[in-house]
C-alpha cells in the first residue's frame, strides 16, 4: 500500500472517529472499533486519537526487552472481562511460541503464534506497548505508571519504532467448529477422572473432540456443575469477607493473564461488576454471563475446583481458583465456598 492510500484511510477512519467521539465520548477502545467496523489495531495505526508507532521485530523480541520498564500496568482482555495487574516483568521467557512471565505480581502465558502487531502508543501523557493478533484484537498492553522508567520506553522505541507505517492486514479469525456435545459421555468421565494434573484437562479435551463447556455439560454434577448466575459475585464477596487468596484467570487468542491474592474493594457500575484494588482490577461484564460452573478435577494433590463463567457463544470469560502452587492441596476455605455454590455433593 503506497504512501498516499494509506493516509486516505487513515484521514477517513480519523473523520468517522472524531464524529463517534462527539456522540459517544466514554467508550472504551475495543467498543469504538466495533462501533466503526474496524479493528482496533486500525484505529491504533490510523493515530485515532493516539500517536502510535509501529515496532519491528518480534512479540518475543519486544517481550524480552519489557523488564527495563520497572513497575508497568498491564491489561489484557476478552470482549466480556478485563484484567488490569501492577506489577514488573521479572522471570521473562519469549525464546519460543509459548512464553512465560512470572514474579512476584505478574503471572502470564503467552501465545506468541496469535501476536500479529505491535505498537509503542502516546495517548496524551499516557505512554503504551500494545499487541494485537491476526484480526487486529488487543491481545495485551503494558501501561507505563508514576513507577516506571520512562528512559527505558524510549530506548524501547529507538530499538524497535523504525519501521514504515503499513495498514494493518487483518482477517477474521475462522469460527470453531470443536463438536459442542460428547460423542462417548463415558469415555470422557473415565478420562477425567484418570486426570493427574489440572494442565491435563486441555488435551483431554482435544483427544475427545469436545468443546470445553460441552465437556462440562456432559461430565456428570459430581464433576462439574451448573451453578447460579450470580455465582461470580457471591464468591467474590465472601472471599472479600474472609480474605480468602483466590487466583483470577482471564484470556483471549494469545494471552492468560493471572492474578493471585485476596480481593478486597468490589463495585459494581452499570453492567459491571469490578474490583478496584491498588494492584488488581477486574471489569466483568454480568449481562454476558450465559453459564456459570462450578468444575471438579482430581489431581496428584486431591481435588481441585474451579469457578469458570461462560458467554453464550460458549466461550470462557473468566476462571477462579483458589491460590495454590503443585504439590500443595487445594485451599479448604476455598473448597467450602465451591461447595456452598453447589446444590448437589462433589465428587471427593
Amino acid at each position: 500500500m503506497n504512501a498516499m492510500t494509506f493516509a486516505e484511510h487513515a484521514a477517513t477512519l480519523q473523520a468517522a472517529y472524531q464524529a463517534l467521539l462527539e456522540t459517544e465520548p466514554k467508550l472504551r477502545a475495543r467498543e469504538r472499533a466495533a462501533r466503526l467496523n474496524v479493528s482496533e489495531a486500525e484505529l491504533i495505526a490510523a493515530q485515532c486519537g493516539v500517536t502510535a508507532s509501529p515496532l519491528t521485530g518480534t512479540a518475543q523480541e519486544i517481550f524480552r526487552e519489557l523488564p527495563t520498564l520497572g513497575s508497568v500496568m498491564v491489561l489484557s482482555r476478552n470482549d466480556w472481562c478485563v484484567h488490569e495487574r501492577h506489577g514488573e516483568y521479572e522471570q521473562v521467557d519469549a525464546e519460543k511460541g509459548i512464553g512465560l512471565v512470572l514474579g512476584k505480581d505478574l503471572d502470564l502465558r503467552m501465545f506468541f503464534s496469535m501476536w500479529k502487531t505491535q505498537f509503542a502508543v502516546l495517548e496524551g501523557e499516557r505512554r503504551s506497548v500494545q499487541f494485537f493478533d491476526g484480526a487486529g484484537v488487543a491481545i495485551h498492553k503494558v501501561y507505563l505508571t508514576e513507577h516506571s522508567n520512562v528512559a527505558a520506553f524510549d530506548a524501547l522505541i529507538a530499538k524497535f519504532g523504525n519501521g514504515e507505517a503499513t495498514w494493518p492486514q487483518t482477517a477474521a479469525y475462522p469460527v470453531d467448529e470443536t463438536p459442542s456435545q460428547a460423542q462417548d459421555t463415558a469415555a470422557l468421565r473415565a478420562a477425567w477422572l484418570a486426570l493427574t494434573d489440572t494442565h491435563g484437562f486441555f488435551p483431554m479435551l482435544r483427544k475427545h473432540n469436545v468443546s470445553r463447556l460441552g465437556a462440562l455439560q456432559a461430565a456428570g454434577n459430581d464433576l462439574a456443575q451448573s451453578v447460579a448466575i450470580d455465582a461470580t459475585e457471591i464468591m467474590l464477596q465472601a472471599a472479600a469477607a474472609s480474605e480468602l487468596a483466590i487466583m483470577c484467570f482471564v484470556g483471549n487468542r494469545g494471552i492468560v493473564q493471572i492474578h493471585s491474592g485476596p480481593v478486597q474493594k468490589l463495585v459494581r457500575t452499570g453492567p459491571w461488576y469490578n474490583v478496584l484494588d491498588p494492584k488488581f482490577n477486574l471489569h466483568l461484564n454480568t449481562e454476558a454471563i450465559a453459564s456459570c460452573w462450578v468444575v471438579n478435577k482430581p489431581t496428584s494433590d486431591g481435588w481441585v475446583t474451579s469457578l469458570e463463567v461462560y458467554a453464550a457463544n460458549g466461550e470462557l470469560i473468566v476462571q477462579f481458583f483458589g491460590v495454590r502452587k503443585p504439590g500443595v492441596p487445594e485451599l479448604p476455605e476455598w473448597r467450602a465456598l465451591m461447595e456452598s455454590l453447589c446444590s448437589t455433593p462433589l465428587a471427593k
